[in-house]
């Protein structure tokens, strides 16, 4: 499933052609995705202008002028493409298949955005004005101000789950996931089956850092292409490159070449170096 780099990085190629532009046109191909499409969502969507496109954990967040909020999440396969009606050129993501093009919005910027996903694990959602969200109860954004080493110590505080569940829990940090979580505790020298409660003042100050450096860096290099993700040009992301342990089990480890270990943690997998991480 795309993590937060990846939509940070389908945000980022979106704003330009969607943000301060008119929803002249909405289609929709099938009646749901992975839940069912508001009976009035193009009569919302449709004449709308989307005042501003944000990401919000893994969720991308659309505020309309009509003060209606529309949030989008990719699931596990799903692409945003852009196709540019005035010259004619349609970038489509590879391997996808037009008959899983099962949104389209037509926009006053003169391109159309295509929402493909195979699997249908993707949905959208309209939020009246000020109505509770499902996103309200989530922890800080990883590179927000907000999330800091003491903020993290009084999430942590008291927890016994392991750490690497901890911080898989959007109410600890929002848009944490497996790949990032596996890469950040390598670089902390913390293994994910350390309870999350014991965590010292120092190994939070240090944790804290190495997630937001993690993020920063994915997010650079267009987060990391695992099956399904592309960006909104159908570019594959290179993070994946720079992994230190995740999906690398039996390999040497770049600091001591010990082979990388994986185990399963509610039904995820962890990668880590059991020399180097304790």
């Amino acid at each position: 499933m795309p993590e937060l780099p990846e939509v940070e990085t389908v945000k980022r190629g979106l704003s330009p052609v969607m943000e301060g532009f008119v929803f002249d046109g909405v289609t929709l191909n099938r009646p749901n995705l992975r839940f069912p499409f508001d009976p009035q969502f193009k009569e919302r969507v449709q004449g709308q202008t989307l005042v501003k496109l944000s990401r919000r954990a893994k969720f991308l967040q659309a505020e309309l002028s009509s003060g209606e909020r529309l949030f989008m999440h990719l699931g596990m396969s799903g692409r945003f493409t852009i196709e540019d009606q005035k010259l004619g050129n349609f970038v489509h993501a590879p391997q996808t298949n037009p008959k899983h093009d099962h949104v389209v919005f037509q926009m006053s910027s003169g391109h159309t955005i295509t929402f493909n996903d195979p699997r249908r694990f993707g949905f959208m959602e309209i939020v009246a004005k000020d109505a509770p969200y499902r996103l309200d109860d989530l922890g800080p954004e990883p590179l927000s101000n907000a999330f800091n080493a003491p903020a993290l110590r009084a999430a942590l505080a008291g927890k016994k789950s392991k750490i690497k569940a901890a911080l898989l829990d959007q109410r600890v940090i929002a848009g944490l996931g497996n790949i990032y979580v596996c890469e950040a505790l390598f670089r902390a020298g913390i293994t994910p089956t350390r309870l999350a409660g014991k965590l010292r003042v120092k190994e939070t100050e240090v944790l804290t850092a190495h997630i937001k450096d993690v993020i920063s860096e994915a997010i650079e290099a267009g987060g990391s292409s695992l099956r399904d993700f592309a960006d909104t040009e159908g570019a594959l992301g290179y993070f994946q490159h720079t992994f230190a342990v995740y999906g690398r089990e039996g390999e040497a480890c770049s600091v001591c070449e010990a082979p990388i270990a994986r185990i399963a943690q509610s039904g995820r997998s962890s990668f880590y170096c059991a020399t180097c991480q304790s």
